[in-house]
């Protein structure tokens, strides 16, 4: 047996677990209960649903992003959503942005 009492193929570090060249990460969750009106309910279902995932992982991906995790970027969701009208906006981002091209 190796680390962990796991077979010695398997090699624990950390949350990852490595075994026969592949890499898994462990996620621990908690288990909550949140109350919704009716309406939020049957939206927050049909969207999972249009999705293909579950109520829950719908959940995850809406608190991730509406609050990101330290370290993370949330700026960069705004990134390419805002048009200037212009097709050659990367060309000319100097211009565009100062006034000005060097």
């Amino acid at each position: 047996m190796g680390t962990a009492g796991l077979p010695s193929a398997v090699e624990a570090t950390g949350k990852y677990l490595t075994r026969d060249n592949n890499v898994y990460k462990f996620v621990i969750m908690i288990r909550t209960q949140i109350s919704l009106e009716k309406e939020e309910m049957e939206v927050a279902h049909a969207t999972a649903e249009s999705f293909g995932i579950s109520l829950a992982e719908l959940m995850r991906r809406a608190l991730r992003k509406e609050f990101p995790p330290a370290g993370s970027k949330p700026w960069m969701k705004y990134c390419g959503s805002i048009t200037s009208g212009n097709s050659v906006t990367a060309e000319e981002i100097d211009e565009l942005v100062y006034g000005r091209k060097d």
